[in-house]
């Protein structure tokens, strides 16, 4: 079986290898540019800033695009006035799902995002129908094939990290949101690199979803991750790993 994680990991490298990059540096400007503008341009003093850097550094943006971000975030230069929500529902078989969104039109955004859901067979909830099923946490996720997993556990476990599991090709490193860069930083020291980290809304217990329901599912989670004011999806999911790779793959 495979979760919400893996899924993640197969489209973020899908999206770094085929024509959606466009999309994916269109998400992660903006993220960088809400980032600069609620908490400063210098991101040693920022740490939402700092992790939208080292993901947008990861996905191979160029320099000049992510200072250009900052500037617009920190009002050097002009740019477009977003806002952040986060919308809740359930998918087909009883997954929670829960959405971020960056958005210059709410109204707009939340009609497209509902009709998503039902297009799918899901139901957009009301504010903290699914919250509860959900903890920030921060998350590092590793190549398993690069590192052997009980040094990884111990450098990750000695830099303060909660724990550290194995999911398919990888593994993936829990932090209190925190400690999410100290922990970074102590792994880079041993050696260690991240494929990436962010802060994410981790599920506290998975929902087991088959056969057709997991098929309209993943296609909903398909849906809403290419949607362009989408910033961040999390569900609490648990998939046959060859529905996950065949569906999303």
């Amino acid at each position: 079986m495979a979760g919400h994680s893996k899924w993640k990991q197969i489209k973020h490298r899908k999206a770094a290898a085929d024509a959606k990059r466009g999309q994916l540096f269109s998400k992660l400007i903006k993220e960088i540019t809400i980032a600069a503008r609620q908490g400063g341009g210098d991101p040693a003093g920022n740490p939402r800033l700092r992790t939208a850097i080292e993901a947008a550094k990861a996905a191979n943006m160029p320099s000049e695009n992510i200072e250009r971000a900052i500037k617009k975030g920190t009002g050097e230069l002009e740019g477009v006035n977003y806002e952040e929500a986060v919308y809740e529902g359930y998918g087909p078989g009883g997954a929670a799902i829960m959405i971020q969104v960056t958005t210059d039109n709410l109204n707009r955004t939340v009609a497209e995002l509902r009709h998503l859901f039902s297009r799918y067979g899901g139901n957009l909830g009301a504010p903290n129908s699914v919250a509860w099923l959900f903890e920030k946490k921060g998350q590092i996720y590793l190549d398993a094939d690069r590192y052997d997993e009980d040094a990884a556990l111990e450098a990750a476990l000695e830099a303060g990290a909660e724990d550290l599991v194995r999911d398919g090709d990888q593994f993936v490193i829990t932090t209190d949101p925190s400690a999410l860069h100290s922990v970074l930083d102590a792994l880079r020291a041993r050696g260690i690199e991240a494929r990436q980290a962010e802060i994410a809304m981790k599920p506290k217990s998975s929902v087991t979803v088959q056969g057709a329901d997991a098929e309209r599912l993943l296609k909903l989670m398909d849906a809403l991750e290419e949607h362009d004011d989408v910033s961040n999806v999390f569900s609490n999911f648990d998939i046959d790993a060859d529905t996950l790779a065949a569906v999303s793959g």
